[in-house]
């Protein structure tokens, strides 16, 4: 089956976050995530690697107690089990995600 999509059809969210799945299958999920500057302060600790790409925007993120600051263009690998959250963000910050389970 086919699907097409464009990644920057969204809406901003007023607050929080927007999460899409653009395409899952048993090892990986991608996901668009669209951030408001109002987030929520939620620490993640996750079963699976995740894969980063900011495309639009600013997000400072804190990975076992420092901070991570990124930009357009940048991209970032957090291993399974890692606690992390998303301190800050500029509104409409663009990311793709790639969530990848372990075989």
């Amino acid at each position: 089956m086919v699907c097409k999509m464009n990644i920057f059809d969204y809406s901003i969210p007023e607050v929080g976050e927007d999460f899409k799945s653009l395409f899952k299958n048993k090892n990986i999920d991608i996901v668009r995530i669209v951030s408001s500057n109002k987030l929520e302060d939620k620490l993640y600790i996750q079963d699976v690697d995740e894969f980063v790409i900011l495309l639009e925007g600013e997000a400072l993120l804190e990975l076992e107690s420092r901070e991570v600051k990124l930009k357009k263009g940048d991209t970032l690998f957090i291993p399974s089990k890692m606690p992390h959250r998303v301190l800050k963000t500029k509104m409409g910050t663009l990311w793709l995600a790639i969530y990848m389970k372990k075989s």
